[in-house]
């Protein structure tokens, strides 16, 4: 049944993309312009156009992006799916909603949808999409069928004032988008909103703010934009420096943590296996889900700061344990020796596999993978997948699950692992920047690091910033492994983190930049315009001393 999910009236040629695309890393907030360098859509312009995708993928902050190009007049006139999809729409409805700035988003069936993406253009009219021959009625979505609790009607009434009747309104839309019969309690929030992707997403935090929002359940905070402390310091110029902290002190003065980290998993009070929470940030969410077992849906910016005013999330998804059983498996032909670059290529290309549903990966039962060898796989796999968890066969909790009887087969081999290893490494031999963090360095990684970096000194021309959450930092100067490192050469930025940092943090003289993180790897490119080389900590660390790298692939990599 066709459905109009975010009304407003739109025409304009179609673009129609054969894969997922994340917004955030993905597409140029001031100009609409597609910049993931592994998109089949790169350089084209969205602006205005009537935009086809199965569905999104990749960062919860993607509906932050959406406001910001619907605030510059650069945003899709509408979006198409015909899969489900959070993202997007959330930040398609915030942006007609609260700002009126229209952009329509439509789910068809996949004929329709097919129908659809062979014609040049089309226009969409009240209720009615037409192009070329095609002429399709639109049922509009509603909340009408869902369960609210008493407290839950009083709230949406304004008893706990427009704050907190905004954010249960725009809940209540995003359950009937997503199914749910009812919303349920969550113990917890982790914003990822608090990121500077331009003036809209402080101009929402701020109009929040104003209505007197403040957090009901403890909420964490992502890494922001600039160190919030140091940032003048830095160098950072005040026309970003000043709104991006603004940001972030708008979600604290809400009342969230400002631990300002991407990975709030490696806090002492993890989440638990089976717990409730309402968590955006995609590496975290995949993280929670796969690897402790917890329960959140990978919840869009702005969703987020909904859930964390209510204690309540949508019952959909993940949540309910029948969604959590795996569609695909993916059978890993996993080479007889390998080192930690195994798993962000594994995570990187089981999303490329599984673009919209939760695989299971077998094979790896004896691989034996450290919390940051997970941390590294399901980053990746954030990247390019849309799901919100991935399983591990013989690894991770749920593992054991039995996929879905349906679900297909497909077999992840070296030749795989190659490709992956090739596109990661597009930059030259000269490396002006070794980047690690991203997700923020864990505490092992540092003193790992710290072992391989002993009796050495990075290249003079070489700047190496790790980039940390402040507990793990703080855990970090307590064993010594800070001084260490630094006198090495090697910077400490904190609150930062690579998908968010900026020049002249970022070094502007820097060409090719080396890391471990898949993630990054991945983004890079289309968020710093420079071009990666990618490999293991060691190799990260013979790069940090030499200031090159080797382009040969590894030698576990090679032909036997």
């Amino acid at each position: 049944m066709p459905r109009l999910i975010v009304s407003a009236p739109a025409e304009g040629p179609l673009v129609v993309s054969p894969e997922g695309l994340s917004f955030w890393g993905g597409v140029d907030a001031k100009t609409g312009v597609v910049i993931d360098a592994h998109h089949p859509l790169q350089g084209q312009s969205l602006a205005g156009k009537i935009v086809m995708m199965p569905t999104s993928r990749g960062s919860c902050s993607g509906s932050g992006v959406l406001l910001e190009l619907a605030m510059n007049g650069k945003a899709p006139a509408a979006l198409v799916f015909h899969k489900h999809e959070d993202i997007l729409t959330l930040g398609a409805l915030i942006a007609t909603r609260m700002f009126g700035c229209p952009v329509a988003v439509l789910r068809l069936p996949v004929a329709d949808y097919d129908r659809l993406a062979s014609k040049a253009s089309a226009r969409l009219d009240d209720r009615r999409l037409t192009a070329e021959g095609l002429s399709l009625g639109l049922n509009a979505v509603t909340a009408e069928a869902l369960q609210l609790s008493d407290q839950d009607t009083r709230d949406l009434r304004g008893a706990q004032g427009p704050a907190v009747k905004l954010a249960f309104e725009m809940l209540c839309t995003m359950a009937a988008v997503q199914g749910a019969e009812k919303l349920i309690d969550v113990t917890r929030a982790h914003i990822d909103g608090c990121i500077y992707a331009g003036p809209a997403n402080l101009v929402f935090a701020q109009k929040m703010q104003a209505m007197g929002a403040r957090v009901r359940i403890p909420t964490t905070m992502n890494a922001i934009s600039v160190d919030r402390e140091n940032w003048q310091r830095q160098g950072v110029p005040p026309v970003f420096g000043t709104p991006a902290s603004q940001l972030a002190d708008a979600y604290v003065q809400m009342g969230a943590t400002p631990n300002f980290t991407c990975a709030p998993y490696q806090a002492e009070d993890a989440p638990t296996l089976g717990e409730a929470i309402g968590w955006s940030e995609s590496n975290a969410v995949v993280y929670a889900n796969s690897v402790l077992g917890a329960r959140s849906e990978k919840h869009p910016d702005f969703l987020d700061l909904f859930i964390a005013l209510t204690g309540r999330a949508p019952l959909s998804g993940v949540y309910r344990p029948q969604n959590r059983v795996a569609q695909l498996v993916i059978d890993v032909d996993l080479p007889p020796t390998h080192d930690e670059a195994l798993w962000p290529m594994l995570g990187w290309l089981a999303g490329q596999m599984a673009p919209d549903c939760i695989p299971l990966l077998t094979g790896l039962d004896a691989s034996a993978p450290s919390p940051d060898d997970l941390r590294a796989l399901c980053a990746a796999f954030g990247t390019t997948s849309a799901a919100p968890m991935l399983h591990v066969a013989g690894v991770t909790p749920e593992g054991g699950l039995a996929p879905a009887p349906d679900a297909k087969r497909l077999t992840l081999t070296r030749a795989d692992l190659v490709r992956a290893w090739q596109e990661f490494n597009t930059g030259s031999d000269k490396i002006d920047l070794v980047a690690l963090g991203s997700p923020h360095f864990s505490l092992a990684e540092t003193r790992v690091f710290a072992g391989l970096m002993k009796g050495r000194l990075r290249h003079p021309r070489t700047p190496v910033i790790i980039t940390m959450g402040r507990e793990s930092r703080a855990a970090a100067q307590s064993e010594g492994l800070v001084a260490q490192l630094e006198g090495a050469g090697v910077r400490f930025v904190s609150d930062l983190c690579w998908c968010s940092i900026t020049e002249p943090v970022f070094p502007p003289e820097a060409e090719t930049l080396m890391t471990n993180s898949g993630k990054y790897a991945h983004y890079a490119p289309g968020l710093s315009g420079r071009r990666v080389r990618f490999g293991s900590l060691a190799q990260c660390a013979d790069a940090a001393e030499t200031g090159t790298a080797q382009r040969a692939l590894p030698a576990w990599l090679r032909e036997p």
